[in-house]
């Protein structure tokens, strides 16, 4: 029976790749210190034989007892609330917490797979954005420690592949949601949802004519699966290519959710991308994955969770632990 390590596991994406995983005949150590994860992301597995779960911060040495076959590395802050509330954190999660677990699977013999992002395009000049394409980052703005984190982490990644022979991946994840997000993490689809929920007018940044593509969170997790079996050791992306503008998105929340289209403009963020949408040529021809859940049906079930989970949500910032140096979780 094959090992793998998820760090991050009881974040949004992490939880999800847990079940993949145990679904595949894994077993699944889990690590997680619940900064920004949630306890009850995993709470289903409270009496799964084979998986278990490690309180612990990544940035700090990982002594993993017996064989390990894999690991998947998602920790990290993923919203933009959470990595400009922890931008050290954020940092380390990036650098120290890359190099312990690629210290890992170098000393187990573990194939080790990245979970990046498509921030590290930035605000690209290039559209669609193709894995060759290098990117247009502020290395010193205010989500420069998220964006360059992740940069770190690749390039470490691939030096641990070219120098000690490391079976890398990695994945670079763009937009996605469902069920187990963050009703208040700051991001678009559960912050819309969550406004529309209660009744309030949608925040839309700037005229929202910037565009994104979302992804539901059951395919992007068969694509990680798949890079994760596959012999790939160039970046990957992950995402759904259908765009839309923020204010498109907007009223389709308003229709999905049945309620009065009611909007609210403010500032740009700094350094906002103007554009996002993933070239899935690579995806396609090395993996042969495609995203098959559209956005209209993944939306409602998104919103069905959110109706049913929202007491959570908001008790999630009391119950949570509390550790001045702790990371988690990665996602985009």
């Amino acid at each position: 029976m094959a090992f793998a390590v998820v760090t991050g596991a009881a974040g949004f994406l992490g939880s999800h790749l847990v079940d993949r995983l145990l679904r595949a005949g894994y077993q699944v150590l889990g690590i997680d210190n619940f900064v920004t994860g949630n306890p009850n992301n995993l709470a289903h597995l409270e009496r799964e034989p084979q998986f278990d779960l490690l309180a612990q911060d990544v940035s700090e040495f990982l002594d993993i007892p017996g064989k390990v076959d894999q690991i998947f590395h998602l920790a990290s802050p993923a919203s933009p609330v959470d990595y400009l509330n922890l931008p050290i954190q954020t940092l380390k999660a990036g650098a120290l917490g890359t190099y312990r677990a690629l210290g890992l699977a170098k000393a187990k013999g573990a194939s080790f797979l990245l979970a990046s992002t498509s921030e590290i395009y930035g605000d690209p000049l290039v559209h669609p954005q193709k894995e060759e394409y290098w990117g247009n980052v502020n290395p010193i703005g205010p989500r420069g420690v998220y964006d360059e984190a992740k940069r770190f982490a690749e390039a470490l990644t691939m030096a641990y592949h070219r120098h000690h022979g490391v079976k890398t991946h990695i994945v670079r994840i763009f937009n996605t949601y469902g069920p187990r997000m963050r009703l208040h993490d700051g991001r678009v689809v559960p912050a819309f949802i969550g406004q529309a929920l209660e009744g309030k007018p949608l925040t839309i940044f700037g005229d929202g004519s910037q565009t994104r593509s979302f992804c539901y969170c059951a395919d992007l997790i068969e694509g990680i699966f798949l890079l994760s079996q596959s012999p790939s050791a160039d970046p990957v992306n992950i995402g759904n290519p259908t765009e839309l503008s923020i204010l498109e998105f907007a009223r389709l929340i308003c229709r999905l959710a049945a309620i009065p289209e009611r909007l609210e403009h403010k500032p740009l963020p700094v350094d906002d991308p103007k554009q996002r949408r993933p070239d899935i040529s690579r995806a396609g021809k090395e993996l042969g994955w495609l995203p098959r859940v559209d956005l209209e049906t993944g939306l409602r079930e998104t919103i069905e969770w959110f109706r049913t989970h929202r007491p959570d949500a908001r008790k999630e910032e009391a119950a949570k632990p509390s550790h001045p140096e702790a990371t988690e979780r990665s996602s985009s």
